[in-house]
């Protein structure tokens, strides 16, 4: 009867924590999220330029996964981006309670006085029950006209990381142990 007793008291041990385990999981963020506006770089010619400031960001159209239901033209906030050389920007776009902090980038080559393509790698955070997810991007910009301020578009598309087995693991050790308990409980008096 001590024995029951002692696998029951375990067992709800046990359920409790994975119930525990599966409410404590966070969502990956997933998808592309497209955003262009105004780009005025530091020079003329997008062969030198090295930095940028944005104005009139907005999410265009052909989002997906986490993205999906973001309206076209919401406002998104861009920060002040230095390119070239690469450096790191917390916060280089922010938009409905998610941010794409940029870790680093590097500039694409054909370079030219009228095109520049930059990709790079960053951190997107959310809104409460988001995962910080590792995040691939691009930024691409034409300046046909040799003007400083240029249109620019701007998409991120998230990497998938590990995806958390829900507390299994922990029920498969929990019963294990559980197990090897009774068996010392029944056969280990001699």
């Amino acid at each position: 009867m001590k024995l029951i007793k002692t696998l029951m008291a375990g067992l709800a041990a046990m359920i409790t924590a994975v119930g525990f385990a599966l409410s404590a999981q966070a969502i990956p963020i997933t998808g592309m999220l497209n955003i262009a506006g105004t780009a005025n770089f530091n020079t003329s010619s997008l062969a030198t330029a090295g930095s940028a400031t944005f104005t009139d960001v907005i999410v265009l159209g052909g989002n997906t996964g986490t993205f999906a239901g973001f309206a076209v033209g919401t406002p998104v906030v861009m920060a002040s981006y230095t390119f070239d050389p690469s450096t790191i920007t917390n916060g280089l776009w922010s938009v409905n309670g998610f941010t794409f902090n940029l870790t680093s980038s590097v500039v694409q080559t054909p370079r030219s006085a009228t095109f520049l393509s930059v990709s790079g790698t960053g951190i997107i955070t959310g809104p409460a029950g988001f995962d910080a997810t590792p995040g691939v991007w691009a930024f691409t910009s034409q300046n046909a006209g040799g003007h400083p301020h240029d249109t620019f578009s701007f998409s991120a598309n998230t990497e998938g990381g590990a995806v958390p087995d829900g507390g299994m693991t922990l029920a498969l050790l929990g019963a294990g142990l559980m197990g090897l308990a009774a068996f010392r409980a029944k056969f280990g008096k001699v």
